[in-house]
């Protein structure tokens, strides 16, 4: 098993995954610049789910609000759905499967009864129950009681949006908790169990303040949660405006929208969320939401590794119009562009996918990248500062180094995710103690060159190919090498 000590408490992976914009996995960079990688599907060609025929539960409108699980051989999505028989203000839980993460199919599941019949995609959940809001789900396969390996946060009307959660063996029949509801109101974005204690984040809660944040509710039996909340995320500038006597309304302003939607890396939790740019005027009309990116090593606490970074930007949506709900009669808020997170993020094959919604009426869509290529370190060379480099910088290597990773049980592979390898760019890895100093057949010289590309390359020393017989904590040194050394873009370290 693998700990990474990074400052943090983790659970022991069987793989770590170090990122680039990972400061507290990889802290020590020198001559190396970090280069976040942003969505290129955009617009039409992203859509993936959409309204169903006429007649059907979701013939209005398709949003994400839920989730996408991977299993053995498909993705399953949970998404929100509105039939026009039922009025512009209800969601019921839809559920669709894919075997490549684009092609969605509405399975016929037979369990709740609408418009006469029982053929449709509709999730027994509160009975179809037309009045929800969110819906992240949760796979939880080490939860004993094989009734509860699937757990749900909502919030409805009925419960006046307070937290609710139910229980699935399957995902599809649900059984809600006798206790509900069971925690404060929250816009929910996001479910984890980490370190064997289940957290909820949203926006909402009972901190004071105008803006809204993300805020984390916990719970160790996924039915008693704390009514307190953990702030772990704002963009607001000036935290208490009304304190200051500076209110420009609950609208305006940088905010983060439904907390944010998880993806449990083990070591690092990543986490979608919605970036909301109020007008100054406070008109949610005129507000626009691009989807950023937060990480977290404790599920509470999270930061932008590079800060304001649009990991989908709303700009390239076509027809990314948000019909805000209408009220008493009047005619649609238009807004926009607006995005909006589930929690459905995962690798699938050698991509990564991200499926999400235009704000409010508008499909669920993709967004790919290869692999684990979110971000990454580049060789930083002395003519990009526009003026004569002092000396140092001719001589200085370019290099990262992690923090101490432990290793216990067996010796552990590491691989790299690499790009813009080839016969002058080049990188090597070697191991260090935690006090830096070399290992003694793992240096630099040892390590045989990496001169080739691939999302999962295997790091291998002249007489060994794993890292074993090290007594304590390691780290690990990359170093970019060559002429073109500029080339190599370093992804992602495994250590598994």
């Amino acid at each position: 098993m693998i700990e990474v000590q990074n400052g943090y408490p983790h659970p022991r992976v069987r793989e770590a995954v170090l990122f680039p914009f990972d400061e507290a996995s990889i802290p020590f960079t020198s001559g190396l610049r970090l280069h976040m990688v942003t969505s290129k599907a955009s617009g039409r060609e992203a859509l993936v789910v959409l309204p169903g025929p006429e007649g059907a539960p979701d013939d209005m409108r398709v949003r994400f609000y839920g989730a996408v699980i991977p299993s053995s051989d498909e993705l399953r999505m949970w998404y929100m759905g509105a039939g026009s028989r039922d009025g512009y203000r209800a969601d019921r839980l839809c559920y669709a499967v894919s075997r490549d993460g684009v092609h969605w199919e509405k399975p016929a599941l037979g369990l709740v009864e609408y418009n006469g019949s029982t053929q449709n995609n509709l999730v027994d959940l509160r009975n179809g129950a037309c009045d929800l809001l969110s819906v992240p789900v949760l796979y939880d396969p080490d939860d004993p009681d094989p009734q509860r390996r699937y757990k749900i946060a909502f919030e409805c009307r009925e419960y006046e949006k307070l937290l609710s959660v139910a229980f699935s063996p399957d995902g599809l029949r649900w059984t809600e908790s006798a206790h509900n509801p069971v925690g404060p109101m929250l816009e929910m974005g996001g479910v984890i169990r980490f370190n064997d204690c289940y957290y909820i984040n949203g926006h909402g809660g009972f901190h004071f303040g105008t803006a809204r944040e993300l805020v984390t509710c916990a719970s160790y039996d996924f039915e008693h949660w704390t009514e307190a909340t953990a702030r772990g995320f704002r963009r607001d500038p000036l935290p208490l405006l009304d304190m200051a006597g500076i209110t420009t309304g609950r609208n305006a302003g940088e905010q983060v929208h439904l907390g944010a939607g998880l993806w449990d890396r083990g070591n690092v939790i990543l986490g979608v969320y919605d970036s909301w740019h109020g007008h100054p005027s406070g008109d949610r009309g005129l507000l626009t939401m691009d989807l950023g990116l937060v990480i977290s090593h404790n599920a509470l606490h999270y930061h932008e590794p590079f800060p304001d970074f649009r990991l989908v930007p709303a700009i390239e949506e076509q027809g990314g119009d948000g019909a805000l709900f209408p009220q008493e009669g009047l005619p649609p808020i238009i807004g926009g562009p607006a995005l909006s997170h589930g929690q459905g993020m995962c690798n699938w094959g050698d991509e990564t996918l991200l499926w999400y919604s235009v704000w409010i009426t508008g499909g669920v869509r993709v967004a790919r990248w290869k692999r684990d290529r979110l971000g990454c370190f580049r060789a930083f060379q002395p003519e990009e500062l526009n003026r004569q480099p002092p000396a140092r910088w001719e001589r200085g290597t370019r290099h990262c180094i992690t923090c101490p990773i432990q290793v216990s049980d067996t010796p552990a592979r590491v691989y790299v995710n690499v790009a813009g390898l080839w016969e002058h760019s080049e990188i090597t890895v070697e191991v260090l103690d935690e006090r830096f100093r070399p290992l003694p057949g793992y240096s630099g010289a040892a390590c045989v060159p990496l001169r080739e590309p691939g999302i999962r390359q295997p790091v291998v020393w002249k007489d060994r190919d794993s890292v074993g017989e090290v007594d304590g904590p390691f780290r690990l040194r990359v170093n970019f090498n060559g002429l073109r050394r500029d080339d190599a873009r370093l992804y992602a370290l495994y250590v598994a």
